[in-house]
């Protein structure tokens, strides 16, 4: 008799503990019901949830493509919840009927997630399935940078700089690329992204952003694949908010720049452009950026040792060295002369005052000079007419902002 004991609760553990293996190996919840108490009812009990999850728990090097799915056989879901990390938790859908539910987006590459599923089945028990699974890691990752800088205030003709880490050369590619890349907008207007290399591609929009406009970058890179072996790593969000329309004329053939705020003049300034030989640029440019004090260099534009000159409140027009400063050993030529190596010249006081009411973005167009501004030099959207910029894209359409919400 003791032996018999025994052997009943051994096979007594051994079959709880084979129910259990069972409901956590398998990633399911409950069971199909039945038993005696099934028999002295006359039928079958009502079922339990099971809930299958895909990937299933302990899978590596999952495509950051592949969709999570949660299905319920024999009940409903009521929660599904796709964790990484500390804190990060992805979207996903779950169907109308409870039956089933889907991730909304790419993972993160070389991340570990958690999908835990709750639900309840036709017994109105409630069940808990999990799986744990780790995305791939890419032989090559796509990082990103973007401009204007986070909250900036910026001038009209500012464009959104996207800068990439790796080049991107194909017409797929880069198309995959801009359909990533969402532009939301308080004031929605047209506007189109131009390649302007393998690692940048910007937008502008089809006129000057209008004044007060808010605006979002969303690049949706996040497990985004762009070429062989090579995914986007991470999601990015810009905002920033469009200032006042500030538009400066400099008319090289009159030696001075007019400034307006809003379509009125609010300084006239006396000038003094490049000389010849070392003629200023004609075109549309924007203020890139801005610098109290730097030492102007011939040796930067390829002449090292004509001049070496500190200068105060510079404001950036070309990446190749043209600049509005303060020069106060001109001041008898601006408003008369052109006797610069290629820059706007301004008297101390003028200098001063146009640096500190420019804002990155501000547009400042150069004209009456024999010299034209290349498209490159610099952030330059206006040197392209609107039909030459959606040229540039990958797509070949221009695409219009959506509601910033």
């Amino acid at each position: 008799m003791l032996k018999t004991r025994a052997g009943s609760a051994i096979v007594a553990a051994v079959a709880a503990v084979a129910l259990a293996t069972a409901g956590c190996s398998s990633g399911d919840g409950g069971g199909d019901g039945g038993g005696k108490d099934a028999g002295k009812a006359g039928g079958a009990a009502p079922a339990a949830a099971r809930f299958a999850i895909a990937p299933v728990t302990g899978t590596r090097q999952v495509k950051p493509e592949q969709p999570v799915t949660v299905t319920a056989d024999k009940g409903k879901l009521t929660d599904v919840a796709l964790t990484y990390g500390k804190n990060g938790k992805a979207a996903g859908t779950l169907a109308p009927d409870g039956r089933s539910w889907r991730s909304a987006s790419n993972l993160r590459p070389a991340t570990t997630y958690t999908v835990t599923a709750r639900g309840s089945g036709d017994d109105g028990k409630q069940v808990t399935a999990t799986s744990t699974f780790t995305t791939l890691t890419p032989a090559r990752k796509l990082e990103t940078g973007m401009s204007p800088l986070e909250g900036e205030t910026v001038g009209v003709g500012m464009p959104v700089q996207v800068l990439l880490s790796k080049p991107v050369a194909t017409k797929q590619g880069r198309s995959t690329i801009e359909k990533a890349l969402e532009v939301r907008m308080s004031r929605p207007v047209e506007g189109a992204w131009y390649w302007i290399s393998d690692r940048e591609v910007d937008f502008r929009p089809r006129e000057y952003w209008p004044s007060g406009e808010k605006v979002r970058v969303i690049a949706h890179f996040a497990g985004l694949k762009v070429g062989a072996d090579m995914y986007g790593m991470k999601d990015r969000t810009l905002n920033f908010t469009v200032g006042p329309s500030h538009i400066t004329t400099i008319d090289a053939k009159r030696h001075r720049a007019t400034v307006t705020n809003g379509g009125a003049t609010v300084r006239s300034m006396k000038v003094s452009l490049g000389k010849p030989g070392h003629d200023s640029y004609s075109g549309t440019m924007i203020a890139q950026e801005k610098s109290a004090h730097m030492v102007m260099d011939s040796a930067t534009t390829g002449d090292p040792g004509e001049y070496r000159i500190p200068t105060k409140w510079n404001v950036r027009m070309t990446y190749s060295g043209t600049f509005v400063h303060s020069a106060p050993w001109s001041t008898d030529s601006q408003g008369n002369d052109n006797v610069s190596h290629g820059c706007v010249n301004a008297a101390p006081g003028d200098a001063k005052w146009f640096f500190d009411f420019t804002n990155r973005g501000d547009i400042i167009k150069v004209t009456g000079t024999t010299r034209r501004l290349q498209f490159g030099n610099g952030p330059t959207p206006w040197a392209k007419s609107w039909d030459s910029w959606v040229q540039g894209s990958a797509l070949g359409a221009p695409v219009t902002g959506k509601p910033l919400t």
